[in-house]
């Protein structure tokens, strides 16, 4: 099996891109087009690094290749500096969403934080506005191509700030406008979620389904803060709960593994682990395991039951796709379609949609799979 220069690969003899996917951990400012960076950076004199989209392209991904999320999150600074328009918002989701729908993908939730867009005076409610313009003019022109593809929001607050709640009532106030849920991101380390507790009460109150970053750069008491203070339905990568297994036995090619109390609770009740395979090598997430794919936790966590999606996190920064993605870890632990197929149904289980929406979801992944056999 080989990974083509497109990031595409052939698994049973069937094309990995054509397959439907679910997309579910993909921020907007992380996914902008090179070539688009420098548009809006020359139309509003800011001052790129590069001249040239490929040369940028390699920028992002070297500046971001850092161990460290503290690191990694200063690369979003020049595609937040030129995203404070109107129109700026509106392209970049319309092509965020295009970008998409040619990966293959059929549902993706994109996340973002409003809060990082107002220094060119819109308010919270325009840039939210300018955002769903966008997803869908992107949902449209996909359909045109012959693609079916829908995006929703998930309303994000910056979890080193003091803005959750007001970002809060600004994602239920979307919710029927396409916002279908909330998270917390930014730096994790020292920010736990009990900081924002008000706000996840508030939207437990509002039944708004909630995904919290946890398990990147802090371990276990972030993810319990998340479940108990947040209650998270996902993981924003959650790859560190793997810290509450142990090995207690080998025997052969078996391995028994103890559960901790945390991570049985997080397997028993099916709370999606949104794992983003390069992006955890590049911030330094699966540090204590090592510094390779084959080291990263995935399989372990698929193999013991955990809800395990495979997800992109910042495609710009990791210079990757959802399909390369699932490339990189079918290469790497020798999974096959069955397998790339379970990682979608768990995608569409765990989505932020009614239960028809996520059958018909699941129906839709079932029978893309089942054609290309």
């Amino acid at each position: 099996m080989a990974i083509d220069s497109d990031g595409d690969v052939r698994i049973q003899g069937r094309s990995l891109r054509s397959l439907p996917k679910v997309s579910l951990h993909d921020h907007l400012d992380g996914g902008l087009r090179p070539e688009t960076v420098l548009d809006l950076a020359d139309e509003f004199g800011v001052d790129a690094p590069e001249d040239d989209a490929d040369a940028l392209a390699d920028w992002y991904a070297e500046n971001a290749d850092s161990g460290s999320l503290v690191d990694y999150l200063k690369t979003f600074e020049l595609g937040v500096s030129v995203l404070q328009t109107r129109e700026a918002l509106t392209r970049v989701a319309r092509e965020f969403v295009e970008d998409l729908a040619a990966d293959g993908v059929v549902y993706g939730e994109v996340r973002w934080a409003p809060e990082q867009h107002q220094r060119g005076g819109l308010s919270l409610d325009e840039v939210v506005e300018a955002v769903q313009d966008g997803i869908e003019e992107g949902e449209d022109a996909a359909q045109d191509a012959g693609r079916d593809i829908r995006v929703g929001q998930l309303v994000t607050a910056l979890r080193h700030a003091d803005r959750s709640l007001e970002i809060a009532r600004l994602a239920v106030a979307w919710r029927d406008r396409g916002v279908v849920g909330f998270d917390i991101a930014g730096p994790e380390d020292g920010f736990l979620p009990a900081r924002h507790r008000e706000a996840f009460d508030y939207l437990a109150g509002e039944f708004l389904p909630v995904t919290v970053h946890a398990g990147e750069a802090a371990g276990l008491e972030s993810i319990r803060s998340a479940v108990l203070d947040g209650r998270a339905l996902r993981l924003g990568h959650g790859v560190r709960l793997a810290e509450d297994l142990e090995v207690v036995a080998r025997e052969g090619d078996e391995v028994r593994v103890h559960l901790g109390p945390l991570a049985r609770w997080v397997r028993d009740r099916e709370i999606a682990l949104e794992l983003s395979p390069s992006s955890n090598l590049q911030t330094g997430a699966i540090a204590a395991w090592g510094t390779a794919m084959e080291d990263h936790p995935f399989d372990l966590l698929y193999q013991l039951g955990f809800s395990v999606t495979v997800n992109v996190d910042n495609r710009t920064m990791s210079h990757t796709s959802l399909t390369r993605e699932l490339a990189l870890l079918a290469e790497t632990f020798e999974y096959g379609l069955d397998d790339l197929e379970a990682f979608q149904l768990n995608a569409a289980a765990g989505a932020f949609l009614p239960v028809e929406e996520r059958e018909e979801l699941i129906d839709v992944i079932s029978d893309g799979f089942a054609r290309r056999r």
